[in-house]
C-alpha cells in the first residue's frame, strides 16, 4: 500500500471538497427543516456525489483519450483549475458563489446544488481523474475511490455536526479554516502542474 500517495490524495480531496466550508452552507440550505429531514438530505447528497465522482474516476481518462487529451496535459490543466479554486477560497469568492447558488435553489437541495456542484464540483471531478491516473489500471481507481469515500464520510460527519460546528467556530473561525485549506490547495495544485510538466520533460525532479 502506497501510504504517501493515500495521504496526499486524501489531503487533496479533503481540501477540494472542503467539508468545513460546506457545513455553514448546508445550514442555509436546510434552514427550518427537521433533524431527520436534514439527515436524509445529507445522505442523499453524499451518495449522489460519490456516484458522480466514481463515474469520472472510472471513465474520465478514457473520455480524455477519446478526444485526444493526454493525462499529463490534463494534469497541468487540473492543477491550474485547482489553483484558481485555491484563490477563490483565499479571497472568499468561492463561499460567496456557493451562497449565491443556495439562494437560487431553496427547495430540496440534495442533488442540486448540494451534491453538484457544491460537493462534486469541477475541482473535485478534476482531482478524481488526476488521482486515478497516478497509478496504472485498477490500482489507481481503487485508491481514488477509497480516498474519496473516506473524505465523503468526513463530509457527512461535518454536515451532521454543522450546527455545533457553526456555534463552536463562529464566522471568523470558519473563514480562518477556509483560508488555511486554500493555502494548502495552492501548494498541491502547483505540484500537479509540476508533475504534468515533468511528464512532458519540461521540469526535472526536485
Amino acid at each position: 500500500m502506497d501510504t504517501a500517495f493515500l495521504v496526499t490524495a486524501f489531503v487533496t480531496m479533503f481540501v477540494v471538497i472542503d467539508p468545513p466550508g460546506l457545513a455553514p452552507l448546508f445550514l442555509v440550505l436546510t434552514q427550518g427543516m427537521s433533524a431527520g429531514h436534514r439527515r436524509a438530505i445529507a445522505l442523499r447528497a453524499c451518495a449522489v456525489a460519490i456516484g458522480v465522482l466514481a463515474l469520472f474516476a472510472a471513465f474520465g481518462e478514457a473520455v480524455l483519450g477519446f478526444v485526444g487529451i493526454s493525462m499529463p496535459a490534463f494534469r497541468v490543466a487540473g492543477g491550474i483549475l485547482l489553483f484558481l479554486t485555491a484563490l477563490d477560497m483565499l479571497f472568499e469568492r468561492r463561499t460567496k458563489r456557493r451562497k449565491d447558488q443556495t439562494d437560487e435553489h431553496p427547495e430540496d437541495p440534495s442533488v442540486f446544488p448540494l451534491a453538484v456542484p457544491l460537493i462534486a464540483g469541477p475541482g473535485a471531478i478534476a482531482s478524481m481523474i488526476l488521482l486515478a491516473g497516478q497509478k496504472p489500471g485498477w490500482e489507481g481507481f481503487g485508491y481514488a475511490i477509497v480516498v474519496m469515500v473516506a473524505v465523503m464520510a468526513v463530509a457527512m460527519l461535518f454536515l451532521e455536526l454543522s450546527s455545533l460546528i457553526e456555534h463552536a467556530l463562529g464566522k471568523t473561525g470558519i473563514n480562518v479554516v477556509t483560508r488555511l485549506l486554500g493555502m494548502l490547495l495552492a501548494a498541491l495544485s502547483v505540484q500537479f502542474v509540476l508533475d504534468g510538466l515533468r511528464a512532458f520533460g519540461f521540469a526535472s525532479p526536485g
